[in-house]
């Protein structure tokens, strides 16, 4: 399943300092919630969907697979609102459905903001690597360490989770385990897959923390760190980027070219 997020080619985005790209990402997620411009939304969902088509490195049926929660969200959203928003100028209306040109626009703008937000989201979970973002937080903008190494363990251990579900999954069908229909069937199934995996992590857990004890981890103690981040040059290129999309973004919008007339 992880090999599944393994991109075809490494774009500028992968060797940007992943806690800046965080921040700066982090920082347009405010902007576009806080938005109330139809014409700027539009705009920053096509920046944002350049990033994440153009610049992500996958393929483009892995980036159409991940785009159907993002537009199933875009729809539901902007339904929603179009369907039973308010308004006074009202084009359409039968029962407790009501169409109005307020509601067209606001149902665009909510839309565009869901688009927006899983656009950025996705774009930054593609284009790093989870391990060395925990250690550019620690690094570049001094996260406390029992946070990033609860986060770095945990991810560690899906791998692990999952291969266990697996044996289990096989042990059950060599086994010739059969299961009983409806609620009942369920029950058995929750009970025979999550005791066996609760005692499994009980015992990493375990495992874990006398390896840390044995490796005088201390909390507060200055570490060194097996990987090294820092800033770099493609750090200055992904800012300029970035803010010198916002200002097309910024210029385009006062010009209405999406939603002129």
């Amino acid at each position: 399943m992880l090999n599944w997020f393994t991109p075809e080619r490494q774009t500028w985005l992968f060797r940007v300092n992943p806690a800046l790209k965080f921040v700066v990402f982090f920082t347009f997620m405010i902007i576009t919630l806080i938005n109330q411009n139809l014409h700027f939304a539009l705009w920053q969902t096509i920046l944002y969907g350049l990033l994440f088509y153009v610049f992500s490195g996958y393929s483009l049926k892995k980036l159409a697979v991940l785009s159907i929660p993002l537009v199933i969200s875009f729809l539901s959203t902007g339904l929603t609102m179009l369907l039973f928003g308010k308004g006074e100028s009202v084009l359409w209306q039968f029962g407790i459905f009501k169409i109005s040109e307020e509601s067209i626009q606001h149902a665009l703008l909510l839309g565009s903001k869901s688009l927006s937000f899983g656009l950025v989201g996705f774009t930054f979970i593609l284009t790093i690597q989870p391990i060395l973002f925990f250690y550019a937080m620690m690094q570049q903008f001094r996260m406390p360490s029992k946070y990033a190494y609860s986060f770095i363990a945990a991810f560690r251990l899906i791998p692990a989770v999952t291969e266990e579900l697996q044996i289990r999954r096989n042990a059950l069908k060599v086994r010739n385990v059969q299961f009983s229909r409806g609620s009942k069937g369920l029950y058995e199934r929750l009970q025979s897959y999550t005791v066996p995996l609760f005692a499994q992590s009980i015992r990493r857990a375990q495992r874990i923390a006398v390896a840390m004890e044995a490796k005088q981890y201390q909390m507060g103690a200055a570490r060194t760190y097996f990987y090294p981040t820092r800033y770099t040059h493609m750090d200055v290129v992904f800012i300029a980027v970035m803010i010198l999309g916002f200002a097309i973004t910024l210029f385009l919008s006062s010009s209405g070219l999406l939603t002129s007339g």
